[in-house]
This record gives structure tokens, sequence and C-alpha cells, in this order.
């Protein structure tokens, strides 16, 4: 099956995920892939061996189309299960953060078209268990998938695909802190972020797990501004969003926040696995102002802080002290109870 030619229309808040399965010593558990990430599914492949596999799930290469050499995971052994033998088990070639990886697993269903409404974040007994490597859940009617962090599994396996920000280069900045809102449904991810660019001292970070809790963050922040009559950017500068999370996708994140009056001034770059050319032009399409693949922080904050610097020049005093935020720095105002409040 080659990659689909079917596009959804940006901005509409929609994905479609492959479903396939992986047979798991008796258990056949169920799980998802967005499209977007597959370059075609394929048949068991002839592998060869590399020298240092990190992992016993990293099965060797094969070669693919153009002469590229793509490594082969067997996401049963990922899993922690013996390896898939059936002799009609598929290979999913995927394409993300500019690698290409090929996933082997027992069968292919089908592709489903979706509303991220309809994919629910995991609980924390979920992330614990996975590890974090499931990123949501969807509901059928006879059974339930887990949609894959393949992100975090391929950093696992090859360190050097981690998000990354070189030593030698952090420090303090000139012109900084800004008031910055990062989005992303991984917690390891925001982690992983809020750390380095802590390191980094430019931004504050104040973090929400997915695009409709960071919209109702932002209409919280709008009508505080609006009845105060203080700036927006005194409590958000600059936004860094993934793409794909649960209840509200990314993109259309980032098409309320261009089509509001007060928020569009807001400099929004996306940060995700996903840019290519064809979700560069959705990106701008929805009006984001820069789009990087990860795992190059160091490009996507020299980016930001120059948008930032462009929009609002130097930043206004910081609404409080403490860094990386979860929650609103509305806390001590009657905003507390409000349903929109993290």
């Amino acid at each position: 099956m080659s990659q689909t030619n079917i596009l959804l229309e940006t901005g509409t808040n929609e994905l479609e995920i492959v479903e396939f399965y992986v047979n798991q010593d008796g258990y056949e558990g169920h799980y998802g892939l967005n499209v977007a990430k597959v370059v075609e599914i394929i048949r068991r492949q002839s592998i060869t061996a590399m020298p240092e596999m990190r992992h016993p799930a990293v099965l060797g290469a094969f070669s693919h189309r153009n002469g590229r050499i793509v490594p082969m995971i067997d996401m049963a052994k990922y899993l922690g299960s013996t390896p898939i033998t059936n002799e009609d088990a598929k290979v999913i070639v995927t394409e993300f953060n500019t690698v290409y990886t090929g996933f082997l697993v027992s069968g292919v269903n089908r592709i489903y078209r979706l509303s991220w409404t309809d994919v629910e974040a995991p609980g924390n007994f979920l992330q614990n268990i996975s590890q974090s490597s499931i990123t949501g859940v969807v509901r059928l009617e006879d059974r339930v998938i887990f949609l894959l962090d393949l992100e975090a599994i391929v950093a696992e396996l090859n360190p050097s695909m981690a998000i990354r920000y070189p030593d030698e280069e952090q420090g303090a900045q000139e012109g900084g802190p800004y008031e910055v809102l990062h989005v992303d449904d991984s917690s390891s991810i925001r982690n992983l972020v809020a750390h380095l660019l802590a390191k980094e001292g430019r931004f504050t970070l104040t973090q929400k797990v997915n695009g409709e809790e960071a919209w109702r963050y932002l209409l919280d922040l709008k009508q505080h501004c609006e009845e105060s009559g203080e700036p927006i950017d005194k409590y958000c500068a600059g936004i860094i969003s993934d793409i794909e999370m649960p209840s509200m996708d990314g993109l259309a994140l980032c098409k309320h926040i261009k089509e509001d009056p007060l928020l569009k001034r807001i400099p929004v770059a996306i940060f995700s696995s996903m840019i290519n050319e064809p979700l560069a032009r959705k990106c701008a399409s929805v009006g984001a102002d820069a789009q990087f693949t990860k795992p190059d922080l160091k490009a996507l904050s020299d980016k930001l802080d120059m948008l930032i610097k462009e929009t609002w020049g130097q930043p206004k005093p910081a609404p409080v002290e403490q860094k990386n935020r979860t929650a609103s720095p509305f806390a001590s105002s009657p905003f507390t109870a409000s349903p929109f409040s993290s």
C-alpha cells in the first residue's frame, strides 16, 4: 500500500490512522499510527544485521527504494514479547524527523478517518505502564486502539534522534526571558523541552498537554488582558506547538489563534516530527509563523526569539517568578475556579 493521497482539509482537527496489530505471546494488541507518517506498507523484507545494534528489537536493515538503507524494528520484541514469525507479516515504512524507519508488525487492518476529539489522552496509569510510549486511545465498538509514540521509540533505540540542544551553545541569552506557551501531549517531550530551554534562559514556559487546553488557557488570558488593559505578551509572547495531540491538534489551534483579533499577533512556531513540504504548506495555510522538525530545538529557539523581538520588542515584566509552569498565572484570582484554567 503506497502512501495515501487522501488530503484532509487543513485546520479541521481531523486525522487518519492506520490500524495494525501485534501478536504478543497469545494477546493481539491493536495500535494506530498517523497516516501522514507512513511512506508505504510492504511485505516482510530480507534484512542484514547492523553493527552495534543497541536493542534486541532492532533486527537489522533492508534496502528500500532509491538504495536507501532502512532499519527494521520488531514491534513485538520492543513491546517485550517473542519475535514476529508469521509469513504474512507486514513492514510499515515511516518517515518522521527526516528519518526512514521500518516497523515489523503482525498485520495491518485498515485506515480510519477520525477527529482529534475522538482521541482520548492516556491516563497516568497507562502512561506509567507503557513508559509514556502511548500518546492516545481510540475506542471502537469491539476493541481499543492505542496510538504509539513512535518518535519516543526511535529516540530510545537511537539516542542521536532525541531532541537536542548543543551544550556549548547553552546559557543565558540577551533580551529574555519571554513568556512562552508550549503545547505537546508527550510528557517526555514537555519535560525535555522545559529542561533544555531553562538552561538557555531566553524563555519562561507555561505548558499544556493539547490544543484544546491551550486554547482555553489563551481565552482566559485574553479575557484578563481585555479587562485589565495589560498587553497580551506580558503573559504569552510566543507559542511552540506540536501537531499531533488529542482533543485539538496544533493546526486547528494555530488557526483559532490567527483568526482572533487579539491573539493573532502572537508568533506561533510548529515543532513536530512530521514537518515535510506538504505539512509545511499546511502550517503556512493556518498562519504559523515558523515550522521546525524535531529534534532541532536550537533552530526553533533562535527563530522564535527573533519573531518575538520583531513582534513585541523587549519582554514585559514576568507575571510570576516560577518557571516552566503548568498552572494558570491567575491562580490567586477569580479565574482559579474557571473551567478553562488548568
